[in-house]
């Protein structure tokens, strides 16, 4: 059977107080609405229609896509009428219909729903709440057998103390939809047009309501302000930490972890507290992470460690090598195996060959390191000359001593040394020492300065 996907993504969310619509709000480094288009691609529609009102033109450019057809809702009107804007588009056999704010929702759990709809029958997906206020409630007959939806503000006494709520999540025939929102009606306690009517339609047209129920209540949650925001973020991320400790991965505190991706790990991981993976990151085997580290679009080979407080972005780290405390990788950063990025290391589009090391305070951009070659601490390339970057190459087992300026263009030959304070401004032949400092002077019978007295 065809499937098309309806997300409403119209409202203005005014207890977030911001100006960024509501459904952009970020959980995991996505927003709440990215999050749901993601899972809704999962089930594999024939088209996914995006229900946009306040900031629309924002949405759009945020999230345009080939398989999005955005559908303005020019006044908010209630979810009914969001519905009613995308069913002129509508061709599918079965319509599920999702929110831009329930971000967490699983693919697992709308598949559940989905084999609940046939040409007679629709899936409904309902929640058992401790405390339910502010859900619509299940209304069911004697047999069990849902009749209808009632919203807080309508329902009586003993309809609010009905525990089973409301989700919003509906998987319905395509040739019904059309009917039911046109018979929709605004007259209950807000003035709007529910959604939650068509339940009573479909009963009223002789249809099944089957229910289904979500493994976890947090799945359904929405975020209306930033305290519920919070939640979801903090639920996410504890559900992160528990798939990847299913993995293999040890987490010291998954409470101090953060996973803003698509994170894949081997076995033997063990990451300390505060740290956070960000877009695509692969951790092999027996990868040790430090604390407080940032690894974003980086790729971590077996066995290797980053210490504490060392910032990854676009990097690759050969197997075996390591890198920080406090090392910066920055993009187009590549290290062989073996090799070694130590304390107040930068490197940004630099390839450091196997075994090679960079022990202390240095910059390497838009460098190419041999193998086993030493880099002194207090080293820096000098790629940028204000307007161009250029490329300092180095061949294998070269020493460079400390302090060292190397200015680009410059191509230092296998076995080359130069010599600790020099700036390196030509080419070092192989097995060469080269020296490019001032000669020392030493004046016999200086005299400090004295300081002056302001008496």
């Amino acid at each position: 059977m065809s499937l098309e996907i309806v997300i409403l993504a119209a409202g203005q969310g005014t207890r977030m107080r911001s100006a960024l619509p509501k459904v952009l709000h970020p959980v995991a480094g996505n927003s709440m609405l990215g999050h749901v288009i993601h899972s809704a691609r999962q089930l594999d529609p024939q088209r996914i229609h995006v229900v946009i009102g306040h900031g629309a033109d924002a949405v759009r450019e945020r999230l345009a896509a080939d398989d999005l057809n955005f559908v303005l809702q020019d006044k908010q009107l209630g979810t009914g009428h969001a519905v009613a804007q995308a069913v002129p588009f509508i061709t599918a056999d079965t319509v599920l219909i999702l929110y831009g704010d329930v971000p967490l929702i699983e693919v697992e759990t709308l598949q559940r729903l989905l084999q609940q709809v046939g040409p007679e029958q629709l899936g409904l997906l309902t929640v058992e709440l401790d405390d339910p206020t502010g859900y619509g409630r299940i209304v069911r007959d004697g047999n069990g057998k849902v009749t209808a939806i009632v919203e807080q503000k309508d329902a009586d006494e003993a309809t609010r103390a009905i525990t089973e709520g409301n989700t919003g999540i509906l998987a319905v025939p395509g040739k019904r939809l059309g009917d039911w929102t046109g018979r929709l009606s605004n007259n209950n306690a807000q003035g709007e047009y529910y959604l939650t009517d068509v339940i009573a339609m479909a009963v009223s047209d002789g249809l099944i309501v089957a229910t289904e129920q979500p493994h976890d209540a947090m799945e359904v949650q929405g975020a209306n302000d930033r305290k519920q925001l919070a939640e979801l973020e903090r639920h996410y991320q504890l559900r992160a930490g528990r798939r990847l400790m299913a993995q293999g991965v040890t987490l010291r505190d998954p409470a101090r972890f953060d996973v803003r991706g698509d994170v894949t790990v081997g076995r033997d991981v063990l990451i300390d507290i505060n740290v956070i993976l960000e877009g695509r990151v692969v951790i092999e085997d027996d990868v040790v992470i430090g604390p407080n580290c940032v690894i974003k679009d980086s790729t971590l080979r077996k066995g290797v460690v980053i210490k504490a407080n060392s910032h990854l972005d676009g990097a690759v780290m050969g197997e075996g090598s390591d890198a920080g405390p406090f090392a910066r990788l920055r993009p187009g950063t590549v290290l062989e195996a073996r090799a070694h990025v130590g304390n107040f290391v930068e490197l940004k589009n630099a390839h450091l060959g196997q075994g090679a090391k960079a022990g202390h305070l240095t910059y390497l951009g838009d460098a190419v390191i041999g193998a086993r070659t030493n880099i002194g601490a207090g080293t820096i390339t000098c790629n940028y000359d204000g307007v161009n970057k250029h490329k300092t190459v180095m061949g294998e087992d070269v020493f460079i001593g400390s302090n060292n300026s190397l200015v680009a263009p410059v191509d230092i030959s296998s076995g080359a040394t130069t010599a600790a304070g020099s700036t390196i401004t030509q080419d070092v032949a192989p097995a060469q020492l080269a020296v490019g400092r001032a000669r020392q002077k030493n004046i016999d019978g200086w005299k400090r300065p004295e300081k002056i007295s302001k008496g």
